[in-house]
C-alpha cells in the first residue's frame, strides 16, 4: 500500500511558496496521506494539518496576510548574532511568535492525535546533540512541536522541555525527508524552499562566514536524506522552489507575491511530471 507524503522545508518567510503549492496539489487531487516539517515549514504542515481541505488553504493564506503585516523577525540578524557572541545582549523568548501560533491554533492543549493526518514536526536538541520527531508521542503538544522547530536564533531562544534544549529543526534536518521514510511514506513530494546562494571563496568577514557554514550543512543534510530514501526504495519528488532574486527569510512582507509564485512553480512541475503523479490524482479526495 502507497503513502504518500509531503514534505515542507524551513525557510523563513519563503514559506509562503508552500501555501500556494498546496492549492496547486489540492486542486490537482493530490492529497497526502502524512506530513512532516521543518521550522515554518512545521508550522505549514500544522495548519494543513487541522483539515487537510482547500477551504484549510483559503485559511492559510489569510494567515500569512497577517504574517505579512507583523514584523516577526528583524532583518538586522548579524548585528544580533555579534551581539550574543559578545555577551552584550541575551536572547529573550519572543512572546510575538508564541502569541501568533496561539491566536491561529484552535486552543492552546491541542495533541497531535487531534490532527487529521499524521504530522510530525522536527526540531534540533542541543543538549543530547540529536534529532527531535514531535508527534511520534501522539500526546506531544502541537504547541510545544511548533515553538521549538521555529526557535531559530539569535531571533528567538531555544524551548526548553525537560532536560531538552530545543531549536530550529533546520539544524538537523531542513528538509525533512528522513522522518517521512521512518514513519512509513513511500512517495514523498518534497516542498524545499531552500535558496541556493553561490559560493565566493574570496568574500571573507562574519556575515559570509555563517552563510557559507549554514549552506554547507543544509546541502549536506539534504543529500543525505535524499540517499536514505533512494536506498530505503522511496520515490522522491524534490520540488526546489526558489525566486530570482531570492527573498530573504526574514522578509515576510512578500507573502502574496510568494503564495502566487509557489502556486506556478508547483503547477508547472505537476504539468511536466503529469504521467508519473497520475496515480496520486486518483486518490483524491475533499474531506
Amino acid at each position: 500500500m502507497s503513502r504518500l507524503a509531503f514534505v515542507f522545508s524551513g525557510g523563513g518567510a519563503r514559506g509562503a511558496l508552500q501555501v500556494g503549492a498546496l492549492r496547486a496539489l489540492l486542486e490537482s487531487g493530490i492529497y497526502p496521506d502524512l506530513l512532516t516539517g521543518t521550522s515554518i515549514g512545521a508550522a505549514n504542515a500544522v495548519f494543513f494539518a487541522l483539515s487537510p481541505t482547500l477551504q484549510q488553504v483559503d485559511l492559510l493564506e489569510r494567515i500569512w496576510e497577517d504574517v505579512a503585516r507583523t514584523n516577526i523577525l528583524p532583518s538586522n540578524w548579524a548585528y544580533i548574532v555579534l551581539r550574543a557572541l559578545l555577551n552584550r545582549a541575551r536572547i529573550h523568548p519572543d512572546p510575538r511568535i508564541r502569541n501568533f501560533f496561539l491566536d491561529h491554533l484552535p486552543r492552546p492543549d491541542l495533541r497531535f492525535r487531534d490532527l487529521a493526518l499524521p504530522t510530525y514536526v522536527i526540531a534540533a536538541d542541543l543538549n543530547h546533540a540529536c534529532m527531535v520527531i514531535f508527534g511520534e508521542d501522539p500526546d506531544d503538544l502541537v504547541l510545544d512541536g511548533v515553538l521549538a522547530s521555529t526557535a531559530i536564533p539569535p531571533w528567538v531562544r531555544p524551548l526548553e522541555r525537560g532536560d531538552q534544549f530545543l531549536m530550529d529543526g533546520g539544524a538537523v534536518s531542513n528538509l525533512p525527508i528522513e522522518a517521512a521514510v521512518r514513519h512509513g511514506a513511500t512517495d514523498i513530494i518534497a516542498l524545499d524552499i531552500s535558496q541556493d546562494r553561490p559560493i565566493d571563496p574570496q568574500e571573507q568577514g562574519f556575515r559570509p562566514f555563517v552563510s557559507k557554514l549554514l549552506t554547507t550543512v543544509s546541502r549536506r543534510q539534504m543529500e543525505l536524506e535524499l540517499y536514505l530514501a533512494e536506498k530505503e526504495g522511496v520515490n522522491v519528488y524534490h520540488v526546489h522552489m526558489q525566486t530570482r532574486p531570492p527573498v530573504m527569510i526574514w522578509d515576510f512582507s512578500q507573502a502574496n507575491y510568494l503564495i502566487r509564485e509557489g502556486y506556478h512553480i508547483m503547477h508547472r512541475y505537476i504539468e511536466a511530471h503529469r504521467d508519473a503523479l497520475a496515480r496520486y490524482r486518483q486518490r483524491g479526495h475533499e474531506g
